[in-house]
């Protein structure tokens, strides 16, 4: 007669970038597996980013393709690291060669958030005063709203929440933009003074879905990572970065989208804009959800015929020359 040995349960080492909304999203992660499979040990690891440790400089001008990845996707192939939980919009498009977006979980509200100075409580977004210092670190959000709101001033605003909120508050801005995801899950959502609708600013891509990504090869991790999948919000996002990867753009480019879902019906709109929002083209497409993929390509190339593809050779010129 003989006897089994069974190998003892996994532990799996989850990658998280150390700020609060990383480390908020990934222990939600975390919870979420822990609950699916009690067996196993997930544990938390963080470590600071690029994206973390430069603050005094705008976006755009440090690169972004990887700015708060890199270091994460360097810990999953040196096998430190299983797995990393990323906010969608911050994962490039194009992945390291063996990393895999593995999952995508369920999607907050993913619009744009108003959040205003005290003096300004009484109003919104297009009766703010001619003038007023509007924060943003997102040129997406600074070249719709320069379209919109070409009397306003923009000045560049980085730091984690509670850092933007506190200059906001200290009166260095009249009202600065942010992520409702973000605010909803840091617990801040009565800081939310109007969401912006989509007319004004379309979001990013994958904007309020986690994804998280792992190595192409750990097919028993993948197979536990589908576990916490939403569909839909997978669909909706699978658009959106095949629109992106189409055009070639990266996060910090002016580039935004809106998905709806009805059954198997995807609409999938996206803009493409000029920094100083003089210049913006838009279209939208309809198809099934099963080619949510072929739907953003299709969309990418509506829009070169547009003039998307002179605005954004344009953008990657100025990046360049540090303008």
């Amino acid at each position: 007669m003989t006897s089994s040995v069974s190998s003892p349960p996994r532990t799996i080492r989850i990658g998280t970038r150390k700020s609060q909304l990383a480390l908020v999203q990934t222990h939600w992660v975390q919870e979420q597996l822990q609950k699916l499979f009690p067996d196993i040990t997930f544990e938390v690891h963080s470590m600071s980013t690029q994206g973390d440790k430069i603050l005094d400089v705008a976006l755009a001008k440090i690169g972004d393709k990887g700015l708060f990845t890199k270091e994460l996707e360097v810990g999953m192939l040196n096998r430190e690291i299983d797995f990393a939980v990323h906010s969608l919009k911050d994962l490039p498009t194009r992945l390291p060669e063996g990393l895999t977006l593995a999952t995508i979980t369920e999607r907050e509200n993913p619009a744009d958030a108003l959040v205003v100075h005290e003096k300004h409580k009484d109003k919104q977004i297009d009766t703010l005063p001619e003038g007023a210092v509007i924060g943003t670190s997102s040129l997406r959000r600074l070249a719709q709203l320069r379209h919109h709101f070409p009397h306003f001033t923009f000045k560049d605003i980085r730091g984690n929440l509670n850092t933007r909120m506190a200059k906001l508050d200290a009166g260095e801005y009249d009202a600065i933009i942010l992520a409702v995801a973000g605010l909803e899950r840091l617990g801040m959502s009565d800081r939310i003074h109007q969401i912006l609708p989509k007319e004004i600013s379309l979001h990013a891509v994958g904007q309020g879905a986690l994804g998280i990504e792992c190595r192409a090869d750990d097919s028993e991790l993948i197979s536990l990572l589908k576990g916490i999948e939403h569909s839909q919000t997978r669909d909706r996002c699978l658009a959106e970065r095949a629109f992106l990867r189409e055009l070639e753009g990266g996060c910090q480019v002016p580039i935004g989208v809106n998905t709806d879902l009805n059954g198997d019906n995807l609409t999938l709109s996206g803009i493409v804009a000029s920094v100083d929002g003089k210049n913006l083209v838009k279209d939208t497409v309809t198809g099934s959800a099963s080619n949510a993929e072929q739907l953003g390509i299709q969309l990418a190339q509506l829009l070169r015929q547009h003039g998307a593809q002179e605005i954004l050779d344009k953008i990657f010129t100025e990046i360049q020359r540090g303008s």
